[in-house]
């Protein structure tokens, strides 16, 4: 009995050096954020605290940047390992050398976007000519839509870079003259009463994709089982938040101190419109890309490659429980 008492004491200290050295080999995924008031943070941070990534054995540093731009430099410098981008990026950055591709379908609209100006302002569309226009940052996805906006009405504004953070207490202050705000930002600040809206992108905008989450070729094919799990963990967390509405509010309500009626806007408008499955090889998804790259390419951008050259279709994932 003593024998097998030392023996039992053994294997259960050897598991345990075992499961300790298992823990700390687990490959980390390094997750770029373009901004913090926004649904990709809500995402990655549920993924986080549903244990969603560790179930898949990997663990996840979350990085948030000031726009969709600084994210894909992180991306490009090294710094991030996944980001959430717009196809014009990787367009664009496949034409400078920074060869990346998207691997997860995010959303297909640009829910919650909207072109703002102050309450009190008489400005409507037509009067932006020769105005400043609030931005986050140039090749960003609010530039995107800002482009958009100068070559569907046909009018000339200057777009001025302030960083997600910028853009309300910018368009308060006066310092510009109307802002592409994303959401719920700009839930908060139409529902405070201290803005109001111009263009509602989301309705504004044909379909298509409009984010998606993207990995630099050379991860991909260095680490595809670790772009797997961490898409599994991302799209299990778009699952849960769906499932588990009240959990998601208050989530959103906490990250970003809002009251729990703006959170609510944002999980109707935006969280329950998001793509569940993530799947690039579904058959919308491929020309929702080329249309996402068409509408660039009418803003003014010239850096657009071939639809085929900005996504793979490697990746199907299988949210996490």
């Amino acid at each position: 009995m003593h024998i097998t008492r030392k023996l039992a004491a053994a294997a259960l200290a050897a598991a345990t050096i075992l499961a300790a050295s298992t823990t700390s080999r687990a490959e980390t995924i390094r997750v770029g954020l373009p901004t913090k008031t926004f649904w990709p943070t809500t995402v990655a941070e549920t993924a986080v605290r549903q244990k969603l990534f560790e179930k898949e054995g990997i663990t996840a540093e979350l990085t948030i940047y000031r726009s969709g731009a600084e994210a894909f430099e992180g991306l490009a410098a090294g710094a991030a390992d996944i980001i959430l981008d717009p196809p014009s990026l990787v367009s664009a950055g496949r034409k400078k050398g920074v060869m990346s591709k998207i691997v997860g379908n995010a959303t297909m609209g640009n829910f919650g976007w909207q072109l703002m100006v102050p309450v009190k302002s008489t400005l409507e569309v037509k009067d932006l000519n020769g105005k400043k226009v609030g931005i986050t940052a140039a090749g960003s996805g609010s530039d995107l839509l800002a482009l958009w906006t100068a070559q569907d009405k046909k009018i000339e504004f200057t777009r001025v870079p302030v960083g997600g953070g910028g853009l309300v207490p910018n368009l308060m202050a006066g310092n510009i003259d109307a802002a592409v705000v994303y959401s719920p930002l700009s839930f908060q600040i139409l529902k405070s009463g201290d803005a109001r809206t111009i263009i509602d992108y989301a309705t504004a905008v044909p379909p298509n994709l409009t984010a998606g989450w993207i990995v630099l070729d050379k991860f991909a094919d260095a680490k595809p089982e670790v772009v797997r799990k961490a898409l599994n963990a991302l799209y299990g967390a778009v699952a849960f938040m769906r499932s588990n509405r009240d959990v998601t509010i208050k989530l959103i309500a906490d990250l970003y101190e809002m009251p729990p009626e703006i959170a609510t806007l944002e999980y109707e408008n935006t969280i329950l419109k998001l793509e569940t499955s993530g799947d690039m090889s579904a058959p919308n998804v491929h020309d929702a890309v080329q249309l996402s790259l068409d509408l660039a390419k009418l803003g003014g951008l010239k850096d657009i490659v071939p639809t085929d050259d900005v996504i793979s279709t490697k990746f199907k994932p299988v949210p996490t429980k």
